[in-house]
């Protein structure tokens, strides 16, 4: 992930400063019941926990803080000796998600920094051969994540600081950097993204970053795409790459964007496609854990982006980063326990619903599940009614969600108003129920 104004500024940079893209070879790819069923899968789910982890949590600034802070890579990797998480449970993690209403994690295996948070036999500098842990917290998450119905997807970084093969910081030529054996690290990223495949039960996504560091590259995607998808088909593959799916992507993702928007500079376009789509946010400001930022998100800030992005037919992946001992700070489990207590009383209106093909409006948007829309209403209506324009389908009942309550309507061919005399508007989200025939 990128370190939000620092990076953004970059990533205009590059933008800007490359004339032409490299021209992708890539797979033809049609995807097969088992991943359809996957995508359809995904797009139930709605809400999920982004976990970033990893040694840079020693110094307490961030997952970008060897780029930053422009520490030695040598001298980076002694953070791999300081790195003992022994407070880490798997256990703890998973609950902590289940209870906060979420029903899938996305782990970084491998940041930008090049430390694998697991077992691999492609390089030393991992948490079992690097550090007197010498333990594989991504096997046990997998595990625990598995039996708790938890699905897992792994964060794989294309970009490595400090190998050799990969050449950070020089030109691009041909499609690759000048002078190195891009060719070797394509293959490094074949071997561990095989490993991660194969030795880990209940792998759902491959969640790829890092594309913008180099978009004048050939990264290959025709064969990591294609491996992939040979090792297991349903595995749904995603790239924060800031511009328009590429083929043999089964989903799109939007950082710290919903999707339609382009708050952050990010994204030259705003391309959506027909596919399973997913913003990811923090609770804070940053990825990484950084013990100076205090700029913590509210329960009603969280439960009102998960909405948002419901309303536009996307999850929400919402970050915590793990403290170094393997912990999660008291600020971010408070704050998920109150999401969770609300996901339980309202969670019907989220889970399993599709975007209802209605505008997002100034006041909230409107999710959809068989014969009812949810209209979820964010922020206060002064007037004695609201209007939604568009809707087709033919009212029979209104509702306040979670209540008997009745609410008085009126269908007309332009659309639907919604008379809220007497109906008292929740400071989070007021829900109306629509039944339609």
């Amino acid at each position: 992930m990128k370190r939000s104004l620092l990076t953004c500024i970059i990533c205009l940079f590059l933008i800007q400063s490359e004339a032409q893209q490299y021209s992708y070879p890539l797979p033809e790819y049609s995807p097969g019941q088992a991943n359809l069923a996957s995508r359809e899968r995904f797009k139930d789910m709605k809400f999920g926990m982004f976990i970033h982890w990893g040694i840079y949590s020693v110094l307490a600034d961030g997952e970008w803080v060897m780029y930053t802070k422009k520490i030695p890579y040598d001298s980076y990797k002694q953070l791999a000796g300081f790195f003992n998480p022994t407070g880490f449970n798997a256990a703890q993690w998973v609950q902590l998600a289940k209870s906060a209403g979420m029903k899938y994690i996305t782990i970084t295996s491998r940041h930008h920094d090049g430390f694998s948070m697991f077992k691999t036999a492609q390089s030393p500098y991992n948490i079992v051969s690097a550090t007197t842990y010498k333990k594989d917290p991504l096997l046990e998450l997998a595990k625990e994540a598995e039996k708790e119905g938890i699905g897992l997807h792994f964060y794989y970084s294309l970009v490595d600081w400090g190998r050799n093969d990969y050449g950070h910081g020089k030109p691009i030529v041909d499609g690759k950097p000048e002078n190195t054996d891009w060719e070797g690290y394509i293959d490094f990223m074949k071997k561990q993204l095989t490993e991660l495949i194969t030795q880990y039960p209940n792998v759902k996504s491959i969640w790829f970053d890092g594309h913008w560091d180099r978009r004048n590259a050939n990264w290959h995607y025709d064969e990591l795409y294609s491996l992939i998808h040979q090792l297991n088909p349903a595995i749904l593959i995603g790239n924060n790459h800031h511009i328009s799916p590429l083929a043999g992507e089964d989903m799109q993702m939007f950082e710290k964007d919903l999707p339609g928007e382009n708050r952050t500079g990010f994204r030259k376009e705003n391309t959506i496609a027909d596919l399973p789509l997913e913003t990811c946010e923090t609770m804070n400001n940053s990825w990484g854990y950084n013990i100076n930022d205090r700029n913590f998100k509210s329960s009603k800030q969280i439960i009102q982006m998960l909405v948002n992005a419901a309303g536009r037919n996307a999850n929400l992946l919402l970050n915590v980063g793990p403290m170094p001992n393997g912990a999660i700070q008291s600020e971010f489990t408070d704050t998920l326990a109150k999401v969770g207590k609300w996901m339980e009383a309202y969670g019907e209106s989220i889970y399993n619903t599709r975007g209802s093909g209605l505008k997002p409006n100034e006041w909230g948007v409107i999710t959809a599940k068989d014969k009812f829309f949810f209209v979820h209403i964010m922020k206060k209506i002064g007037d004695d009614y609201l209007f939604i324009p568009g809707l087709k389908k033919t009212v029979t009942k209104a509702s306040v969600f979670g209540s008997q309550l009745s609410v008085k309507f009126k269908q007309q061919p332009e659309g639907v108003f919604i008379y809220l005399n007497g109906i008292r508007q929740d400071d989070i989200d007021t829900i109306i129920r629509l039944e339609t025939k």
